[in-house]
């Protein structure tokens, strides 16, 4: 498939009437939409937007790419649209956006189209395509011009391809005869990569190319994009390299560069910041890059981080791998509560549904653990951090006798006491003799790992917070009406702040603990009300509100119905993204409000998911609508009155 193929005429706007960056997306967009190419506007928009958060695709030059990969895209293709005076697209430079490259890709795309969108990437590095470009007045045109370039640049990589293969007989020739280091060129290795894998990581790859030719550098590039790894650097490319350069916004291979000079910068460097990254290559003045201490020490060999920063990505690796127990033994368990007034306690339907959802269950703060370790301490740490989470899930498992686990707040501790345990011992055993590197993996970070784990959690962390937890969970289970409405507002009101971040985490991560730890679903309920009240607020405003919203936000506010009752809070992420002050404060007065009637009314639901769709479990199941309804309506009516009309929307209409 090449770019004809992609770069289809009816797929191009020549002048583009968007003044503004969401504009332009919007534009773009339903351009796709219409052409039938996408089958979901607010599928691919959100993963659009959802990239644009990561760095902005406007990558300079006057060039944007936004990209996205998904279940809405019918066909790969390249929208092409231009500006004619430009638009603020928050590009990497500051400077205005003329030229548009919109990539949809399918969720399944073969080679053949990501070969072909790398290719695309590449060619917009040539400033007399883009300069052409610019002037460019029909879609025939376009296609011309791009398949004049995909010529030229074919011949040129066959020439090159030519040169590579005398240079190489040569230099054979010349190594036989002698060896004369001081004609060396310089030699240095690199890896591109980008989270989603299309466009910033083969343009990298170009720019480094072109500059280390320029420089008169020999470079090799891998690519880390969405069709794997291509051009993979071998031990002797490593070996000969004088530098490692790594541009790339996802995580790499990188063990394999130990003892190497190692630059590590984002993809967007790689683009922009080509000769300062191959200068410090070559001249050897990046750090050295040591793997032997795991990803702690990997980072402070690279980019100094924040302390919260690494807390936070370790605390976050470990509870996206509980969710999914969460989720789905939570699940089992509702459906076995649902059941059990129409079979019975002692029917094996019933038995079976909550056996499994308990088993699922009971593998959350080991999970919880062992994934924070591992974030720390790489592969080695997981055994001692199951371990210690599996000791903090144990009423049994220290030296005093209570009835009460430590629960979560071990488990945290747990894996982030296991994680720093194998750190340290990587650091401690890094001088032994080279003879017994192999027993490190299969023998001393085991045994050492979990027996100092296990000292700490058995000694010191089980007694202690077994008895903290214990009193803890008897101040929720006599907590009065006043206090309970507070602690139910707060949480469901956290649940809005950030909408899937840090705070939403932190509050139904504390439900979670507290329901496993009690039995008891009241806080569920309160975080349940208040995650599914941000994007019902949204799809109550743009019903009632019409004309304060374009025609893209109204049809992605029906849509938000569905994901408000689902308890997908993420719903409401883009227009927070695009109106953060209205959207979150009215989200969070009303999920306030919606969490505090949920205790006022004593509502329980024994289910950590499914939104209204476990209504029937809840001890007051009417009350339990009736929170997330009025919560609803006041956080959808206080943004509706408060957020300012567009003029644009009556445009879309």
């Amino acid at each position: 498939m090449d770019l004809k193929e992609l770069l289809l005429k009816d797929a191009m706007i020549m002048d583009l009437k968007a003044t503004t960056k969401e504009e332009a997306i919007d534009e773009m967009v339903s351009k796709y939409y219409d052409i039938g190419v996408i089958d979901d506007k607010e599928l691919y928009k959100s993963d659009i937007l959802k990239r644009e958060a990561q760095t902005s695709t406007g990558i300079g030059d006057g060039i944007a790419m936004p990209h996205a990969r998904d279940k809405a895209v019918k066909r790969a293709t390249v929208l092409f649209a231009k500006s004619k005076d430009g638009i603020d697209y928050q590009s990497l430079d500051g400077q205005p956006t003329f030229l548009f490259f919109m990539i949809a890709a399918p969720d399944g795309a073969d080679n053949l189209h990501l070969q072909a969108l790398a290719a695309l990437s590449s060619l917009l590095i040539n400033p007399d395509l883009v300069a052409n470009l610019k002037k460019a007045t029909s879609a025939d045109e376009v296609q011309k011009l791009f398949s004049d370039a995909m010529d030229a640049k074919e011949a040129n990589e066959k020439e090159e391809e030519e040169k590579e293969k005398a240079k190489q007989e040569a230099a054979a020739k010349a190594a036989a005869e002698t060896a004369n280091s001081a004609d060396k060129k310089p030699f240095v290795v690199a890896v591109t990569a980008c989270p989603t894998g299309i466009a910033h990581t083969y343009m990298a790859e170009a720019a480094l190319k072109e500059h280390a030719e320029k420089l008169g550098v020999d470079i090799k590039v891998e690519t880390n994009g969405s069709e794997g790894v291509k051009h993979l650097l071998t031990a002797d490319d490593i070996k000969r390299a004088d530098g490692v350069i790594i541009a790339a916004d996802k995580k790499v291979d990188m063990p394999r560069f130990d003892g190497k000079h190692l630059v590590n910068r984002p993809v967007t460097d790689g683009i922009n910041k080509s000769d300062e990254l191959i200068n410090l290559a070559v001249e050897q003045k990046a750090p050295i890059f040591h793997s032997e201490g795991g990803a702690a020490e990997a980072e402070e060999s690279t980019e100094k981080k924040s302390l919260w920063s690494k807390i936070y990505a370790d605390l976050m690796n470990g509870i996206s791998n509980m969710l999914p127990f969460v989720v789905g033994g939570g699940i089992l368990m509702a459906l076995s509560f649902l059941l059990e007034p129409a079979v019975g306690s002692n029917s094996q339907w019933f038995l079976f549904f909550n056996h499994v959802g308990n088993y699922a269950f009971s593998f959350l703060i080991p999970v919880l653990a062992a994934y924070i370790a591992e974030s720390i301490g790489d592969r080695p740490a997981l055994l001692p951090g199951f371990v210690g989470g599996y000791m903090a899930s144990q009423a049994s498992a220290s030296i005093v006798a209570s009835k009460s686990p430590a629960g979560f707040i071990g488990g945290l501790l747990a894996g982030f006491i296991a994680g720093w345990i194998v750190v340290g011992l990587k650091k401690l055993l890094k001088n032994l003799p080279k003879s017994l590197d192999g027993l490190k993996p299969i023998l001393l970070y085991p045994v050492l790992g979990l027996l100092a784990t296990g000292a700490i959690m058995y000694f010191a962390v089980d007694p202690v917070f077994a008895i903290v937890n214990h009193a803890i969970t008897n101040f929720l289970e006599s907590m009065g009406t006043g206090n309970a409405v507070i602690l139910g507002a707060l949480l469901a009101g956290m649940m809005s702040v950030d909408m899937g971040g840090p705070f939403n985490k932190a509050a139904y991560t504390f439900a979670i603990g507290t329901f496993t730890a009690t039995q008891d679903g009241a806080l569920m309920a309160a975080v349940m009300v208040g995650g599914m009240i941000p994007p019902l607020a949204i799809a109550i405003a743009t019903t009632f509100w019409k004309n304060k919203f374009t025609e893209q936000e109204r049809q992605a506010g029906l849509s938000n119905y569905v994901l408000g009752i689902s308890f997908i809070t993420e719903g409401a992420i883009p227009f927070a993204a695009a109106d953060p002050l209205h959207v979150i404060v009215s989200s969070v007065i009303g999920s306030a409000i919606g969490g505090g009637l949920s205790q006022l009314w004593h509502v329980n639901v024994p289910a950590p998911h499914g939104g209204i769709f476990v209504t029937l479990l809840a001890n007051h199941p009417l009350l339990y609508v009736l929170a997330v309804l009025i919560g609803a309506v006041i956080a959808g009516v206080i943004y509706g009155l408060w957020k300012p009309a567009k003029e644009t929307a009556t445009e879309n209409k």
